[in-house]
Formats: C-alpha cells, sequence, structure tokens
C-alpha cells in the first residue's frame, strides 16, 4: 500500500494518476520522416485509436508530425460522428496536461468525454500527444534512453510542438480551427499568445483550469515540491527523465509523505483539491493509462514559476548561461498584457481547485482586464477542482454546452 501511495505521489505532482510508461518504451523511438514533413499513419493495436475511440464507435486517424527540433508528435483525428455524419464545423485541437496525453478527452463516455461530444456535434476533431508521452517518443536521431532527448521544457512545448500541430491542422484541413487546453496546455497556449504568435491559424482558444501565475498554488504537495527542489534534486543525479514510478521519485516522496502533518492517504484532494464529481468507475480506467513520462527540466521549470511568481522562459541559474542562451541575464518574460485584446478567449476555473488556484487566476485575468468585452468569456464553478473540468461527470452540461455556444460565435 505504502509503495503506491508513493506512485501516486509522484503521479500527481501537478496532475493526477499512475500508470507504467514501460510498456510503451518497448516500442520503437526513433522514425525519420523528414523534419517538418507530416503522414497519416496505421494504428498499432495499443494505439488510442484502437484502444479508446474506435471501441466506442467512432472513425479515427493517426497522424504523425516532426517538430524542428526532431520530435515525432502523433495525433489523433475524428473526422466523423457516431452516427458516420462528416464534420460540418472548423477544426478543434484539444491539448492535455502535464504527464498527461489525449486519453484525457476520451476516458468517459461518449455522452461525457469532450473529444467525442464535439465530434457528435459536427466538428472535426484533433487530439494532441506532447513529446515524452506514450504516443509521441519517437525522435528523428534521438532515443528515450538518451538524456539529451529530455532536454526540454514547455518553453519547447510553446516553440516547437504547438507550431508543428497548428500547421499540420491548418495544411491538412485548409481552414483556422479552436483550440482547447487544460492546465499545462492552457500555459504554452497563453505563453504563445503573449508572444503574438499563431493567431493566424486560430478562431479562439478555450483555456480550462487556467494555468499562467502560480505563485500562489495552494497545493501542499505541489508548493512543498517546488519548495525542496524537488526537481533539481532529480536533474542533480543524473536523471533526465522525470519518470513518476521511478525509484528516485519514490524514494524523495516518500520523504514528503513521512513530514509531520502530512496525511498521503487522500492524494488527490491534496494535490488538485477536492473534486467534486469524478466517478470511480473513470478513475479506474484513468489509471490505465497515466502518469507518462516528462523532462525532469519541465518539472524545475514549473517549480521556479512556482517559487518566483514568474511566467518566464527556463531559468539556467547563473547568469552567464542565460546570456548565452537569451542574451540577456534573466530569462525574457512571457507577458500576458501582450496577448492582443480582440482575440476570442473562453476561461474556466473553478474554487476548489488547488493547481489553477483562484487568486493566481485572479492575476491573469487582472492581465486581461483591458481584453475587448465581446471577445473574453470567464466561466467560474465554485465546486469544481483541478480534474473535473475534464474528467467531471457533469461537465458536459456545466463546461462543454457553455464552451460550444461559444465556438458557435466565433
Amino acid at each position: 500500500m505504502a509503495h503506491n501511495l508513493i506512485n501516486f505521489t509522484a503521479a500527481v505532482l501537478l496532475c493526477v494518476g499512475v500508470c507504467s510508461a514501460a510498456e510503451a518504451r518497448t516500442r520503437s523511438y526513433s522514425v525519420s520522416n523528414g523534419i517538418g514533413r507530416s503522414l497519416v499513419s496505421e494504428s498499432s493495436s495499443d494505439s488510442i485509436c484502437n484502444s479508446m475511440v474506435q471501441p466506442q464507435g467512432y472513425v479515427c486517424q493517426e497522424h504523425k508530425v516532426t517538430t524542428e527540433d526532431g520530435y515525432i508528435l502523433t495525433m489523433q483525428r475524428i473526422p466523423v460522428s457516431r452516427s458516420s455524419k462528416r464534420a460540418d464545423k472548423p477544426p478543434v485541437l484539444l491539448q492535455h496536461g502535464l504527464m498527461m496525453d489525449a486519453v484525457t478527452w476520451v476516458l468517459n463516455s461518449p455522452d461525457q468525454s469532450l473529444a467525442f461530444i464535439l465530434a457528435d456535434n459536427g466538428y472535426d476533431v484533433w487530439l494532441a500527444n506532447s513529446r515524452g508521452t506514450n504516443s509521441s517518443l519517437a525522435h528523428t536521431s534521438l532515443s528515450p534512453s538518451d538524456p539529451a532527448y529530455w532536454e526540454w521544457s514547455w518553453d519547447e512545448l510553446v516553440a516547437y510542438d504547438l507550431p508543428a500541430m497548428f500547421q499540420h491542422i491548418h495544411g491538412a484541413t485548409g481552414q483556422k480551427f479552436h483550440y482547447v487546453g487544460h492546465s499545462l496546455g492552457t500555459l504554452i497556449a497563453l505563453a504563445a499568445f503573449s508572444k503574438q504568435e499563431l493567431f493566424g491559424m486560430l478562431r479562439s482558444a478555450a483555456l480550462l483550469s487556467p494555468i499562467a501565475y502560480v505563485n500562489q498554488i495552494s497545493s501542499p504537495l505541489a508548493k512543498s515540491a517546488a519548495d525542496i527542489f524537488l526537481g533539481e534534486q532529480l536533474y542533480w543525479l543524473g536523471l533526465h527523465e522525470f519518470e513518476p514510478k521511478g525509484e528516485a521519485v519514490g524514494k524523495l516522496l516518500n520523504d514528503f509523505c513521512n513530514q509531520p502533518g502530512i496525511n498521503c492517504s487522500n492524494l488527490m484532494n491534496i494535490m488538485t483539491g477536492p473534486n467534486c464529481c469524478i466517478n470511480s468507475s473513470t478513475m479506474n480506467v484513468f489509471l490505465e493509462h497515466e502518469p507518462q513520462a516528462t523532462a525532469t527540466k519541465n518539472m524545475i521549470h514549473l517549480a521556479q514559476m512556482i517559487r518566483m511568481g514568474t511566467v518566464a522562459m527556463y531559468d539556467y541559474g547563473n547568469e552567464d548561461d542565460n546570456m548565452s542562451h537569451y542574451g540577456q541575464s534573466t530569462p525574457p518574460a512571457y507577458n500576458m498584457t501582450s496577448i492582443p485584446n480582440d482575440f476570442p478567449l473562453y476561461l474556466s476555473y473553478g474554487g476548489k481547485d488547488a493547481l489553477s488556484d483562484v487568486k493566481d487566476v485572479q492575476v491573469l485575468l487582472n492581465c486581461l482586464k483591458d481584453h475587448n468585452g465581446d471577445k473574453l468569456v470567464v466561466q467560474y464553478r465554485d465546486d469544481y477542482a483541478h480534474a473535473d473540468f475534464v474528467f467531471g461527470f457533469n461537465a458536459h452540461e456545466v463546461i462543454y454546452d457553455p464552451l460550444m455556444a461559444f465556438f458557435r460565435l466565433h
């Protein structure tokens, strides 16, 4: 029991869940299709298409796209509704959070999962899988066993992963599309928007449990992990891959659980806040798939944000290295006030969310105070915590219906 608690604690270090990424490591890592080129591939037996989408009665395609820095990402596409009606509305890209993948959006029943709901309402649905997830382990020259494979943080998701996926969808469909992000998926979108990038391919963006400023985060587990430099400790040990079920992570988190006053028997509440609306059956399926590995450098970057209260690029820890990477002694900031005031945004946050804390969300909203009134929709759910927005059994009514009404306006 204690071992499982440790693994689960590691899993929810800015997300929730437990699953071994080791099984996915048995697949081929390095498949080159030429940087910048993309293709539609056949699904393997354990792919998200075959295991999660097609059994629910939907057509599903696997698309591969290569980033400029060589990571080969897999995307799933659901172009047809359950009733075999082809999409007659714009594409929508769904971007998962930290240590998650596209399973996020298809975990519940077709009547409760956002990907299926969108498809059944006529949207052309695309599911993202960021680098390092089980579906996107390949690289043109590196293997996940190479430390260099894991030399990235969410900066690279902004600079490479999002543009590659955006360009592929825009090229494949010839249309501008909507974006939906959850948790880390909101952070990378906001960072890109603050640089005034990618708008030429977008109609709007919906941000669920928005993450930007995290200095006031109320999750004791996430805050403690940042304060004790957990990610840095792993990096100093030479562990560039943050493997949630790894021995090193387990030992460090065991130390956390043994601190006075810490009760790791209710880890979901400790990490995400008390989710109101998740069925146990959903969690059972969830535990079969998550969490998945990420870069230790990515965890360090997030911890820097918690400690410093900034939204900035990765801090290399000294002026010389920062100067070498950025041409300045401190990391450049992602300026949230630079997001164009006329870009349609939908933000939905919860009063019980311990990761996207209400006070931190208010800092973000203050940055958006000059946003055009008809271009910004803000929804607040007092009873929702972090995972309710993607796994809640009533999210289709209280979150997704208003979200689609927003899409119809744009």
